[in-house]
């Protein structure tokens, strides 16, 4: 039986967490809370039951420098973590799937995401799932926004403010605009 650890790292929006499965799956990432103690409790929520705090094995290492070298600016997809989506709606996996085929400094709709999974009146259930998402930023969900270019929601702490600020991190761009903003 593989061993559930998780750890709490520096980043700069603050202190994030990760959690993983000692044979080698990621099994939530959070990003900031207003403190530890809360950014812990909600990576636990998403967590798998008997996750205890624990020293990172170096590929858990690696892939949380690699998480504070995006959230510095960093143009790295993460696409190749390995997540651990045990639990995981099949739909949600989908979602996240496409999610993590936006490039850095890209976006999509709701509404396109739904297209590409082939389900075009899916838009709102993407956004359910993408709220649900226990992997931000390794599922970069804030890559993805409403109809008309607008911010849509993003249940991390911050709200918008923190969406926003991760997609000029990016310099995150509109078709063959510049900048987001």
């Amino acid at each position: 039986m593989s061993a559930l650890g998780y750890t709490l790292f520096g980043t700069s929006l603050g202190r994030c967490g990760m959690a993983w499965r000692s044979d080698g799956g990621i099994t939530a990432v959070q990003l900031p809370e207003d403190d530890d103690e809360r950014t812990a409790a909600r990576l636990l929520r998403a967590a798998p039951k008997g996750t205890q705090l624990a020293g990172a094995p170096a590929w858990v290492a690696q892939a949380m420098a690699r998480v504070v070298a995006v959230l510095n600016g960093a143009k790295d997809d993460l696409a190749d973590l390995p997540l651990d989506m045990t639990g995981v709606p099949p739909f949600h996996q989908q979602v996240y799937a496409a999610a993590r085929a936006i490039p850095p400094g890209r976006t999509l709709t709701y509404g396109e995401v739904a297209a590409h999974l082939g389900q075009p009146g899916a838009s709102r259930a993407v956004g359910q799932a993408l709220g649900h998402n226990p992997f931000a930023p390794v599922v970069p969900c804030h890559r993805v926004l409403a109809a008309g270019s607008r911010s849509g929601g993003f249940s991390a702490n911050g709200g918008v403010d923190t969406k926003l600020r991760m997609l000029l991190m990016e310099g995150a761009q509109f078709g063959d605009q510049p900048e987001l903003f």
